[in-house]
């Protein structure tokens, strides 16, 4: 029993460490645009899950617990996929 409860305060405290960061993208206009900039983060290992709304020009990006991702990161992932960012939230502990 008390493994059970030992792993459970483990698991809790790792999901609190985990984060969503939101950026604010320019030249996103189509369904190709989300697929290349979905592909470019799911390339890398903190990344647990990413959304990018066209409409809003945003992309958010969940990292898995105990994993980060820092600023120059991120944008160099957009970057790099042909787009600029225009700012960085980070909201902790999902």
């Amino acid at each position: 029993m008390r493994v059970i409860a030992f792993i459970s305060v483990l698991l809790a405290a790792g999901a609190v460490n985990a984060e969503t960061i939101t950026a604010s993208v320019n030249g996103m206009v189509c369904a190709i645009c989300v697929t290349g900039i979905e592909k470019s983060f799911q390339k890398n290992p903190a990344v647990d899950k990413v959304k990018v709304d066209l409409e809003t020009g945003k992309v958010t990006v969940d990292t898995k617990a105990g994993a980060t991702l820092d600023d120059a990161t991120v944008t160099k992932t957009i970057v790099n996929a042909g787009y600029a960012v225009t700012e960085i939230t980070r909201a902790s502990g999902r």
